[in-house]
């Protein structure tokens, strides 16, 4: 991609455009991690909702990933297929919920240790530097993406 003042072949000058382009680099790195334990972006996503808040409803789910309650059904069907998730029987209300299984919680852990592998290769690039946390919370807040918002 070209921009403005930047070539084929350089990251673009605009912050905002690079932070896309670093976004969609770091997810291509996070999926290519994920995708040895039969897991993507979506589905690691999905337990990890599921396991801070057992018996969420697939409404609830898909609201919380930002998706179609049909595009979390078609979601949490591969998460049963993994035997990552079974049906919680009536959750609250009387929306069936969801509850991740001992396989689940097993595929979640080793996710998250093959994020904090990559996180420890990044931090390695920049010399041992941490990613400067602030800014990425300050352009989380004005998306209106801050965890817990």
């Amino acid at each position: 991609m070209t921009q403005p003042g930047g070539g084929a072949d350089r990251p673009p000058d605009s912050a905002a455009m690079a932070l896309v382009v670093a976004g969609r680099a770091a997810e291509d790195l996070v999926s290519g991690r994920l995708a040895p334990l039969g897991l993507n972006l979506r589905l690691f996503g999905a337990l990890g909702h599921l396991a801070r808040d057992d018996g969420l409803s697939y409404t609830d789910l898909a609201r919380r990933a930002r998706v179609t309650p049909q595009s979390m059904h078609a979601t949490v069907g591969r998460l049963v297929e993994l035997g990552a998730v079974e049906p919680a029987g009536p959750g609250r209300g009387r929306r069936a919920g969801l509850r991740v299984t001992g396989e689940g919680r097993r595929l979640l852990a080793a996710g998250h240790e093959a994020v904090a592998a990559l996180d420890a290769e990044l931090s390695a690039a920049l010399g041992g530097h941490p990613l400067d946390r602030s800014a990425l919370l300050v352009v989380l807040g004005l998306a209106g993406r801050l965890p817990g918002a």
